[in-house]
């Protein structure tokens, strides 16, 4: 029962961290984005840039984490960026001008992959190490979460606080999810072997794997990012959808937020790269929605679909890279999220400058859509690839 109740504190502190990274720091700026482009000036091709720099921050630190082994380190660093990523946010009510945003968009990113990869790193450490499942459907859940309640938050404040005080209350509620993400998890054990006495081995995929992995990593980035930066601002200028942007991301937030228990479910009797190819597709469809059905209709079935799927590939990337190094996962999944951030820097910066050629932002889901299209493909190729490896070890 105490194991439990120790697996139980330590993934909630996974859950409320990623809330605090991913929810407040990095994605409150989606639901605000409106806001910020109606009462602070913030134009379309430089809410593309914000964006951008924000995943610039993000590989920054998916790079320091695939290069970092020190356990202890990890967890120091883990553990600052929480606190940073608070100061980030705050740092976003107390200016307009463009450079003081870009600085706070850049740390967000880097504190973004503190928690995303370090944290996540952590935890699945200590899970394997309990002799737990190497399953993060329910740490993940703080994505989702995250994403909801920052949806909900600005929904709610609006009425009453303007774009600035509504960071200053993200900082407030940053503050309040600090205490369980750092109390909650445990210093890190670097010893070899699990509470059982098993030893740890990591078994790597081949070079060629891990390439063709990474460039259909690199494609759900594009995927992910789009809808996930812009869709509030899509939705709103959709004819007969204005004011209905929040709640489109309110609805991601709400499908994304069980999807990592789901897919880990589905993983189990599929095997990981099957149910990567099935979220992915269905993740096309989600993209597409909104602007193949016009209305709130297509606009919530796609977000359901998208906030269902996204979290739940990176969910299964990230489980996968910890079952190939048990000792340190965070290092491939730093490699992982380089591809998957180099897509997140590249596809955000693409879709503003269309947007400012176009009148809109709505190109961008064609795009993403396209990417999503050719990692479907490139997942198949891994699967087959997979399957002569394991006949091949089968038969020797």
């Amino acid at each position: 029962m105490n194991t439990q109740r120790e697996r139980l504190k330590v993934l909630g502190a996974g859950i409320f961290s990623l809330i605090l990274v991913m929810g407040v720091a990095r994605f409150a700026y989606t639901p605000l984005l409106p806001l910020m482009q109606q009462q602070a000036g913030l134009g379309m091709a430089e809410a593309g840039w914000l964006a951008a720099i924000n995943y610039a921050g993000y590989l920054c630190g998916a790079l320091t984490a695939s290069l970092i082994s020190d356990l202890v380190l990890k967890d120091r660093l883990y553990r600052i960026g929480m606190v940073v990523a608070v100061a980030s946010t705050a740092l976003m009510g107390l200016s307009n001008d463009l450079t003081v945003w870009a600085i706070s968009r850049f740390v967000a990113g880097l504190c973004s992959a503190a928690g995303m990869l370090l944290g996540t790193g952590l935890i699945l450490n200590w899970l394997i190490r309990h002799n737990h499942r190497s399953e993060l459907g329910i740490h993940f859940t703080g994505i989702g979460l995250g994403i909801a309640s920052c949806a909900l938050a600005v929904a709610l404040m609006k009425p009453l606080l303007d774009w600035r005080e509504q960071w200053f209350a993200f900082t407030a509620l940053g503050c309040l999810l600090l205490i369980p993400a750092l109390r909650w998890l445990p210093a890190p054990d670097a010893a070899a072997l699990t509470k059982t006495g098993q030893k740890l081995v990591d078994n790597p995929p081949g070079n060629a794997f891990l390439r063709l992995f990474m460039a259909a990593y690199f494609c759900a980035g594009v995927g992910y990012v789009v809808s996930a930066t812009f869709i509030v601002a899509i939705i709103e200028r959709i004819p007969g959808m204005a004011g209905k942007g929040t709640l489109v991301f309110l609805v991601i937030g709400v499908g994304a937020a069980p999807a990592c228990v789901v897919w880990d479910l589905i993983a189990r009797r599929t095997g990981e790269l099957t149910a990567l190819i099935g979220a992915a597709a269905l993740q096309i469809v989600g993209i597409l929605l909104p602007v193949l059905v016009p209305g709130l209709v297509g606009a919530v079935a796609g977000a359901l679909l998208f906030g269902g799927t996204f979290i739940g590939m990176v969910s299964l990337v990230l489980t996968m890279a910890g079952r190939y190094y048990p000792t340190k996962p965070a290092k491939m999944m730093g490699k992982m999220t380089l591809s998957y951030g180099a897509a997140q820097i590249l596809a955000p910066a693409i879709t503003g400058w269309l947007a400012t050629r176009l009148g809109g932002y709505g190109v961008g889901l064609y795009l993403a859509a396209g990417a999503m299209a050719l990692g479907v493909v490139l997942l198949v190729l891994l699967r087959a690839m997979e399957r002569r490896e394991t006949a091949a070890l089968a038969s020797a």
